[in-house]
């Protein structure tokens, strides 16, 4: 991932699969093909990013649609921007965290190295302080990262929201004043196509505003935005919005069967309770194949809440099935995950007086059980 110490250039903004489909949507909108130059043209529409050209839009066909149609894609790229930017500085934070996680952990083997010839009841309480200090290590990082992730969520609601609501009022005014154009231009067969295809333009964008404020929605209740901290959350809804998050994080390709019981609403921590959820899915996800499907469902029984999320992917081998909540344990390689998914979600199921399990088989999938009381 670029890290932007410099001007990125357009290929460090979009790449050649995306600049593609960027263009065809623009080409949709306009009604006419474009021409996404890297060098300058006379005549040809400058597209800025940080004040400098980076690429020139021309647009033969309808020169007037030309410097709109720049504009628009100015401001996709400023949003790419925004996000990429974040996202490095997301990703530095959590190097820097596991770093330091790191050296503390070596501080604490080499200290134990020393004890070792200590008496059994000093060994004993070592062994004591070290849980304390990993499980405070652990409880401090994910803390740490969970308000990183409510400030962003909190600034891209902010940010998303309002040019999502001018866009989907202008284009509710657009439609009307499509049917206005209809009454005054020549109801030929030509025309009344051409009324139509701008009708499911339209239509279509409003679709896609709708989408932009449900996933925004979504990310308010995952990151627990404008709400008190210990609070009353209905599992249901943490979950659904779980569910929606991650189908937006895989281009909404992942084969997701929701089976929601009446379930009553539980005091706990919202923000860390969708984190948990969110863990458990992800690692679904990650072991499923071509043909994968994770089924999720709620029930209540005897004032317990049980969320159970099944899915039929790799599943987890015997050998390395005790170790699967150790800290940092992990089977991907490098930069596929830490290793706390699951020690974090089980810990805050804890933390809730509740209890994690799961029964995986390898080659048979998984079947993770939450189990959260009522009172």
């Amino acid at each position: 991932m670029h890290d932007f110490h410099d001007d990125p250039g357009l290929s460090d903004l979009l790449t050649a699969s995306h600049r593609t489909k960027v263009l065809q949507i623009l080409e949709q909108i306009v009604g006419t093909p474009l021409l996404l130059l890297e060098q300058p043209e006379e005549g040809a529409a400058p597209v800025e990013f940080n004040l400098e050209a980076l690429a020139w839009l021309r647009c033969p066909g309808q020169p007037a649609a030309q410097q709109p149609a720049a504009q628009l894609l100015e401001f996709v790229l400023y949003f790419v921007g925004k996000y990429r930017l974040a996202a490095n500085l997301h990703r530095g934070t959590t190097e820097a965290s596991f770093t330091e996680l790191q050296q503390q952990n070596t501080a604490l083997r080499e200290s134990e190295e020393r004890y070792r010839d200590l008496s059994q009841q000093l060994q004993q309480r070592v062994d004591s302080q070290v849980t304390m200090i990993e499980q405070t290590q652990q409880q401090l990082y994910e803390s740490a990262r969970l308000r990183s992730v409510g400030q962003l969520a909190a600034g891209v609601a902010h940010e998303i929201n309002n040019p999502v609501g001018f866009i989907s009022s202008n284009m509710r005014v657009a439609g009307s004043y499509l049917e206005e154009l209809r009454e005054k231009l020549p109801q030929d067969e030509a025309m009344g196509e051409l009324l139509q295809d701008f009708r499911a333009l339209l239509d279509e964008s409003l679709h896609g505003a709708a989408r932009i404020a449900a996933i925004v929605a979504d990310l308010k209740i995952f990151s627990n935005i404008n709400r008190a901290d210990f609070t009353y959350c209905n599992p249901n809804v943490l979950l659904t919005a779980a569910c929606n998050l991650l189908q937006a994080e895989h281009a909404q390709q992942l084969a997701i069967e929701i089976d929601l019981g009446e379930v009553p609403d539980l005091r706990g921590y919202p923000a860390t309770l969708s984190q948990a959820l969110y863990n458990l899915l992800d690692n679904a996800a990650r072991a499923l194949g071509n043909d994968g499907v994770i089924r999720v469902s709620t029930r209540c029984a005897e004032d317990v809440v049980e969320v159970t999320i099944h899915d039929n992917g790799c599943g987890i081998a015997e050998a390395i099935r005790p170790r699967i909540f150790d800290p940092f344990f992990s089977t991907r390689g490098v930069g596929g995950g830490i290793g706390l998914g699951l020690t974090v979600a089980r810990d805050i199921v804890r933390a809730h007086r509740g209890e994690l399990a799961i029964d995986s088989e390898a080659g048979q999938g998984t079947c993770v059980r939450l189990r959260l009381p009522v009172q």
